[in-house]
């Protein structure tokens, strides 16, 4: 079976490509200028092959494509008059009410429906999200993922998958670094502890590698609940502690590759995609590429070759 090649809209932040000089001069011209924004997009996305896209953080989130198009169904309509389609959305962590409070849970669930409901609007059914993120090694008082913590974000997961279930959609949980879903033995427990009818996995191959982690191994063991995986390859595995602030996606990026040309076995990967319920999607993830049609042409083709 031919895959859906996918890809995030993250691809496509780099200000190479938009002539400017700054991720803050990107996002506010696309701010200022949504229709644009999402023109160009299109445009690459035709031009690389690519026909599925990941809405995420801001500027190429639901709220930048309903100030384009004006509602769900025009941006559907603006997306399949040039074969493409929405496979998912990603929820990041500075986005989204924090999973960490206690008092919380209507807010997250609301947030979590609003998200579901443009999705089904656009005859999309994934909504991917991820874990709070650990703190800084040696911050005082310590923070540990353990039994206690992993059951908190368990039953918020069951409420936000029993949620969003209702409109169609599926919840799964993307494996980010230096997160609380980031090791081997995170994602093992998570999944233990949360029912398979409402919460799922978006595998990352790159963050399991930079988190010393086997992603085939990974995606081997869960494979009956893996919805979508990110395809992304990585240089080694992260071997120092890093600060965990603002900055942390930023120093994680060095060791970030393009596919093919890292540690990830995308033989073995792509098996194992093969054997889940996501198998007709193949979602290339390529943070900020400066020419992101090349890229993409790239990784399609590894990720092609892989399958073969």
């Amino acid at each position: 079976m031919t895959p859906r090649f996918a890809t995030d809209v993250v691809t496509f932040y780099h200000p190479r490509f938009w002539g400017l000089d700054s991720a803050d001069a990107v996002r506010d011209w696309a701010l200022a200028h949504p229709e644009g924004f999402w023109a160009r997009v299109m445009e690459a996305l035709a031009e690389a092959g690519v026909t599925g896209i990941e809405l995420t953080f801001a500027p190429g989130d639901i709220d930048s494509a309903l100030r384009a198009f004006g509602s769900a169904p025009a941006f559907r309509r603006a997306l399949e008059s040039r074969g493409l389609s929405v496979v998912s959305a990603f929820v990041t962590e500075n986005d989204s009410p924090d999973w960490r409070e206690g008092d919380n849970l209507p807010e997250i669930v609301a947030d979590a429906e609003r998200r579901a409901a443009f999705l089904a609007d656009l005859g999309a059914d994934l909504l991917v999200t991820g874990l709070p993120m650990r703190t800084t090694f040696g911050t005082r008082p310590p923070f540990f993922v353990d039994a206690a913590y992993m059951t908190r974000m368990a039953d918020i997961a069951h409420a936000v998958g029993e949620a969003v279930a209702r409109h169609g959609v599926k919840l799964a949980f993307h494996t980010e670094s230096n997160s609380t879903l980031w090791y081997e033995r995170d994602i093992d427990l998570f999944m233990a502890l949360t029912d398979p009818r409402y919460v799922w996995l978006c595998p990352d191959s790159c963050h399991i590698a930079l988190g010393g982690g086997d992603p085939v191994a990974v995606a081997r063991r869960h494979a009956p609940r893996i919805a979508l995986a990110h395809w992304k390859d990585a240089v080694k595995p992260i071997d120092v502690e890093l600060t965990i602030d603002d900055t942390v996606f930023a120093q994680q990026q060095p060791y970030m590759t393009e596919l093919g040309t890292g540690i990830v076995d995308w033989r073995g990967w792509a098996d194992a995609m093969s054997r889940t319920p996501g198998a007709d999607t193949v979602l290339i993830e390529l943070d900020e590429a400066a020419d992101p049609v090349a890229a993409l042409r790239a990784g399609t083709a590894v990720a092609r070759a892989a399958r073969a």
